[in-house]
């Protein structure tokens, strides 16, 4: 790789990305629990941890259909056995086995203690109302899965700080969980900020673009299960935003996008200054999103204010409000890795995120090709973010990189 050495004046007062990220993190934290029940749970992160009640299996259970005896009978030399019972999943056995008996057996079923072999059936020979048993050798307790094999009574199954998904909420139902403590989801504040900006429905003039950002944004959020309780686009007014941002600010998270770039319009931090936030940071060297903006409110929560072109909205979302939504749930964001399959280059020192897609075939990752950061097209069917380092001008053919998945749910 090549290095680059020079560094422009303006990018060395920009907070480094890996610095931006620990920042956020120092501010992360719980918004609190709420007990939810089980089926609404999915896509919820588990604020207790889950112990088993009891031993799983609860019993002895047939692996498959077949015959159950004692081990004891086979020693003295019998194959041929009596069938004395057949036993179904879910019943329990009348009698215990009589001396050279079994238990015909489905897939499931409990077999009873005294039984202790169970051969598949097709390694039997069935008529009438015995069974003659072929196989050359058993062992004790082939084919059952013994009590407490998989689980014990009392054992810790799920820590807390765990996402659920579909296949948890079916372990968490066999464990007898009606109800479960869950980390509380945020309350969160959207405003879409830009005189040039109009509602998807109506009509735009040539000096005019409509407002994507808010339905992206809004399909973000809903990814995490978030639906923002306050959502309004605002003209490049401070009299008006001044006014809206008061209402939002006892919320956990407030989301602007817009309004935080240099021009004379962008006046976003300014407001932000005059009710009380505290700007933690302003302007971070990556591309795009170098204009992010992160403060805390007076109340504890946090507000982002992510830049207006579409990418950028995308990108800064996904680095800094996921990071930060992950931390808040005591989980961390999730980095991948694979091999760059086109060489790639830039100009500048900044760390810089591009969409790539997933090759099917190699398994490695193929770069788009966008036109900046304000092209509508820019992120449709990427499978993630490739991170080009700072300092690093070229990324060969072959290199392995991290990636960032983009568009993902909280799993």
């Amino acid at each position: 790789m090549k290095t680059i050495t020079t560094t422009t004046l303006t990018e060395k007062k920009l907070v480094r990305y890996t610095e931006a990220l620990q920042l956020i993190n120092a501010h992360a934290g719980s918004f609190g629990r709420e007990r939810v029940a089980l089926d609404d749970a999915d896509g919820r992160v588990l604020a207790e941890h889950i112990f088993a009640d009891r031993d799983y299996p609860p019993f002895n259970r047939a692996s498959m259909d077949g015959f159950a005896f004692r081990s004891s009978d086979w020693e003295c030399g019998r194959r041929d056995y009596s069938i004395q019972e057949t036993l179904y999943a879910g019943q329990i056995h009348e009698a215990e086995l009589a001396p050279g008996a079994c238990y015909k057996v489905m897939t499931g079923a409990a077999v009873p203690p005294c039984a202790d072999v169970l051969v598949h059936r097709e390694e039997a020979l069935e008529y009438g109302h015995g069974t003659l048993m072929l196989p050359d050798r058993i062992k004790s307790y082939q084919n059952i899965v013994r009590i407490g094999e998989d689980i014990r009574s009392h054992e810790m199954i799920v820590p807390a700080q765990t996402a659920c998904d579909p296949s948890l909420i079916g372990l968490l139902a066999g464990v007898g969980k009606k109800t479960l403590m869950v980390e509380r989801m945020p309350r969160v504040a959207l405003y879409t900020t830009g005189n040039e900006i109009v509602p998807v429905k109506e009509a735009v003039s040539g000096a005019q673009v409509r407002n994507s950002n808010k339905h992206l944004l809004l399909a973000l959020l809903r990814k995490w299960k978030i639906k923002p309780d306050l959502c309004e686009h605002l003209p490049d007014n401070k009299t008006l935003l001044t006014l809206a941002l008061q209402k939002a600010l006892t919320h956990d998270i407030i989301i602007l996008n817009g309004g935080v770039s240099s021009g004379d319009a962008e006046m976003v931090p300014q407001v932000l200054k005059k009710l009380g936030v505290e700007q933690v940071f302003h302007q971070v060297a990556i591309k795009p999103g170098k204009e992010i903006y992160f403060g805390k409110l007076p109340r504890g929560g946090v507000v982002f204010a992510l830049p207006g072109n579409p990418f950028s909205c995308l990108v800064t979302f996904t680095l800094f409000i996921e990071e930060f939504l992950y931390s808040s749930f005591g989980l961390k964001q999730p980095v991948y890795q694979s091999t760059l399959l086109e060489q790639r280059e830039k100009s500048h020192g900044l760390t810089e995120f591009f969409p790539v897609k997933i090759d099917a075939i190699s398994s490695g990752v193929l770069p788009f090709s966008i036109n900046g950061s304000g092209d509508i097209r820019a992120g449709v069917g990427a499978h993630a973010l490739g991170v080009h380092l700072a300092g690093h001008q070229v990324i060969k053919r072959g290199t392995v990189i991290n990636l960032i998945p983009l568009n993902t749910t909280l799993l």
